[in-house]
């Protein structure tokens, strides 16, 4: 990547994290991530904890199949926390992947612009100079 910006006209790019060069399992990580991160999933998790405990409390109306202390559920629940959390971490390898990209990048452009920056100071220090030796001459 520093060879793309030794020209200091030239912009350097980030490249693109394409979608098509997406694993299943990659894309899928993605989508289970967004999902199990959102409102509607808390919502309906709560939802459901909700019936099952009503369901399995009120023994008049229906059989519980999964009495008090809801062994059933807590097996369900942590069956599903241990499969959400390779795939949140699978997601956050990927996204930590982008951000060194990003970070490189940025990096890239403050050693450009610092670059320019001491260009600069060094034209303001010629002309500065060059006016001092004018205004000793006119004196």
């Amino acid at each position: 990547m520093p060879s793309r910006i030794n020209n200091t006209n030239q912009r350097p790019t980030i490249p693109a994290e394409n979608k098509k060069n997406l694993s299943r399992g990659q894309k899928a990580a993605d989508w289970v991530t967004s999902s199990i991160g959102s409102w509607t999933f808390i919502i309906a998790l709560f939802i459901v904890m909700a019936l099952w405990m009503t369901i399995n409390t009120v023994q008049l109306i229906f059989q519980t199949w999964d009495p008090y202390p809801y062994i059933l559920l807590n097996f369900g629940l942590s069956s599903l926390a241990a499969v959400q959390a390779p795939i949140i971490l699978m997601s956050q390898n990927r996204t930590s992947e982008r951000d060194r990209i990003r970070f490189e990048y940025d990096y890239h452009i403050n050693r450009k612009a610092e670059r320019e920056i001491m260009l600069v100071n060094k034209e303001l220090r010629s002309i500065k100079n060059y006016i001092q030796k004018i205004n000793q001459k006119i004196k």
